[in-house]
């Protein structure tokens, strides 16, 4: 994200559908290139925590927690350092994302200080989930 280019921006909002509860220590993710990505309403995305921190292109991702899959209610762009909320609670900020399963959904990967999975989190169907711009 540049902030001489980056207006503001819609929060974008969903509903989880699934809950996961495992986690992996070598997943063998790959980081995408792009920093944003836009999103549509409707789509579902998988929501992956991990302690990665290297936002290279490319970059491969290993420990990961999975938390589950959100169903967006709104269209828009998901930026690097978005905060990620789950029920109103921040937990996390948009790493980046991993396209393995696309078109059929991204990773969207959520930087933690540790894995955590959607049990970690006492997450269940239906918990709001929020990316709101880190200008916010």
């Amino acid at each position: 994200m540049n902030p001489e280019e980056d207006g503001a921006k819609r929060v974008i909002h969903g509903r989880l559908v699934k809950i996961l509860t495992h986690r992996l220590d070598t997943r063998g993710m790959s980081l995408e290139p792009f920093a944003s990505r836009c999103v549509r309403r409707g789509e579902v995305h998988e929501l992956v925590t991990t302690d990665h921190t290297d936002t290279a292109a490319g970059a491969r991702v290993d420990r990961v927690g999975f938390l589950g899959f959100v169903e967006l209610a709104c269209a828009g762009v998901l930026d690097r350092g978005d905060t990620v909320l789950a029920g109103g609670r921040p937990f996390g900020t948009v790493l980046g994302f991993d396209a393995c399963h696309f078109p059929n959904h991204y990773n969207i990967l959520i930087s933690t200080p540790r894995p955590v999975t959607g049990h970690d989190l006492s997450l269940t169907p239906e918990t709001e989930i929020r990316f709101e711009s880190a200008s916010l």
